[in-house]
């Protein structure tokens, strides 16, 4: 089976499952596991910032930073189309209380008009307390839903520049920052360096087996570590974990160009089959979504399957695939074989039933 689910799908390499067997660890929730202190050192080091913590996903990274950010009621800004706000279970009305603001982002990226438009224009016939006053803007890069987009350096900085001048704290989800850096060569901690905090993980584009990262300022750190706590974060011995984080942070980024060559590869094979859509300048860093329209996208998945090739649906009308550390460029050339297989098939079964409706209406002789 060629699973192209998600990069979540990766296998420990065996150098880092070595590091995991000989981490030294200690009590996390003691704050003396000297593996994840290190790693946490060295996140906030490379993103900027003064500190950070280890957790178990980028869901917890993510919310933890929304309930440390804000007090419920308040209103946060998220793009429509954010992970934090469609695939994260409800968890900021749930766990902060928030009122999520949405923004009409085009592959999750918006304008500074946006978040203007959004905050709209108190008067004293008005006041300002009147709708949720907003705190937060979160912003995801690359966006996962948007198919992988990079947000432009320039445009990301704009609009951070308007949020911060409007009294609006920033957090960046930068579960695939990595891919961005990589695509960009822009240094993880330019594209930090505009948010009060950053969430990264070590699960998707680095191939750890588990854990993410969320990083800013000391205080801010002290008061996350509470809200990780209370919803059961608390590791013990996480050092053997988290030498698979701080492995595949020291030595995996590198590699990432590997994964999006992977991808335009993908999309450059499926891209004309009948029955797909598919633009392949979107495809900037590792993801892969297309349409299909000869079959329903879940049963267009099912087919795939069934010939050893694992993907997502991805709404009704579309497909989602990634490549990651342990795909490799033949395994990438199977998947386009069998992705043209099925929809071929389909498209030959729909020429022959219009054919057969043609000729009962006797329009074929």
């Amino acid at each position: 089976m060629i699973d192209l689910r998600s990069d979540t799908c990766s296998q420990p390499t065996d150098a880092m499952r070595q590091a995991m067997a000989s981490a030294v660890v200690g009590d996390d929730v003691y704050g003396d596991d000297p593996t994840v202190k290190q790693l946490e050192r060295e996140v906030a080091a490379l993103l900027g910032k003064e500190d950070a913590v280890y957790m178990v996903t980028g869901t917890m990274t993510n919310q933890v930073a929304i309930r440390a950010h804000t007090e419920p009621g308040d209103a946060v800004l998220f793009d429509q189309h954010a992970h934090v706000y469609i695939l994260e279970g409800g968890a900021p009305a749930a766990f902060s209380g928030v009122l999520p603001r949405l923004l009409p982002g085009v592959r999750g990226v918006f304008s500074p008009k946006d978040v203007l438009d959004a905050l709209g224009s108190p008067h004293r016939f008005f006041p300002s307390t009147i709708p949720a006053p907003i705190k937060l803007l979160c912003l995801e890069n690359t966006h996962n839903i948007g198919g992988g987009k990079i947000w432009p350096i320039d445009r990301l900085a704009d609009v951070c520049d308007v949020a911060r001048s409007k009294g609006i704290v920033l957090h960046l989800d930068g579960a695939r920052l990595w891919h961005a850096s990589a695509a960009t060569n822009i240094p993880e901690r330019e594209y930090a360096k505009h948010f009060d905090t950053v969430s990264v993980c070590f699960s998707k584009a680095l191939g750890a087996p588990i854990g993410s990262a969320l990083a800013g300022p000391r205080d801010f750190i002290a008061r996350a570590r509470r809200f990780k706590q209370q919803i059961g974060g608390g590791f013990r011995q996480a050092g053997i974990i988290a030498a698979a984080a701080l492995y595949a942070l020291r030595n995996h980024r590198e590699r990432l160009q590997e994964d999006h060559e992977h991808a335009r590869l993908l999309a450059n094979g499926i891209a004309g089959l009948p029955g797909i859509s598919l633009d392949v300048a979107t495809v900037e860093t590792n993801i892969v979504r297309f349409g299909i329209s000869s079959l329903p996208a879940g049963e267009f998945v099912d087919q795939l399957h069934a010939r050893g090739l694992y993907v997502l649906p991805s709404g009704a009308d579309g497909v989602r695939a990634i490549p990651y550390l342990n795909i490799s460029r033949q395994q990438i050339l199977e998947a386009i074989e069998i992705i043209a297989s099925v929809a071929e098939e389909h498209a030959t079964a729909a020429k022959e039933s219009a054919y057969q409706v043609g000729v009962q209406k006797g329009a074929v002789y």
